[in-house]
């Protein structure tokens, strides 16, 4: 159980494609980004507590099981080598394209995400709450949907009790050790 302080932080992770380049703009995409987060949350033991994935970006909130750096390159190593292995596949030469870059050290030629993530530290239950509704509310403020609810890539359904059959990405929010007894509002 994970009871959130200043010795066991969450991190509120953000990573955001290069360029800002909407990347993850199909359902398809978005799939395999979730799939690929729940790929890295089993590869490197942390705890996902809330999610959403935005056309050029994604939030993240963590344990602090691992370092923000470490969590972030399992997260963004993982969904990076998916998401260019799916365009690969699916031939989409534009968008590789975009995400070409000159060969380095690690001799790969795409790179998915602009190389400056952020992370920040969340203290308290409050300041973990006040991340997790900014999380939801990413697609509303985009005018991608108009509630929270009605957007399918984020974790708003783990966080109000409406969890579907088919949920893109499991939560660990079962994990938190409230000390209010329960999930803080």
């Amino acid at each position: 159980m994970h009871t959130i302080s200043r010795d066991a932080p969450c991190y509120y992770l953000t990573s955001v494609a290069k360029d800002r380049l909407p990347v993850f703009r199909t359902d398809e995409i978005k799939r395999v980004a979730c799939a690929a987060m729940d790929e890295a949350r089993l590869s490197g033991g942390f705890a996902l507590y809330a999610y959403v994935i935005m056309p050029d970006h994604l939030h993240v909130i963590t344990d602090s099981t691992l370092s923000p750096s470490r969590t972030l390159q399992f997260i963004n190593g993982i969904v990076s080598r998916r998401v260019i292995d799916y365009l690969k596949l699916h031939n989409y030469e534009t968008s590789l394209q975009k995400l070409r870059h000159e060969i380095g050290p690690r001799r790969y030629k795409h790179s998915l995400w602009d190389h400056h993530p952020d992370a920040r530290l969340l203290l308290t239950e409050k300041m973990l709450m006040q991340r997790v509704h900014y999380t939801h509310r990413n697609p509303v403020r985009a005018n991608l949907v108009k509630r929270p609810e009605e957007y399918r890539w984020s974790s708003i359904r783990y966080w109000n009790g409406g969890i579907l059959e088919d949920e893109p990405l499991r939560m660990d929010i079962d994990r938190i050790k409230w000390r209010s007894g329960g999930i803080a509002s």
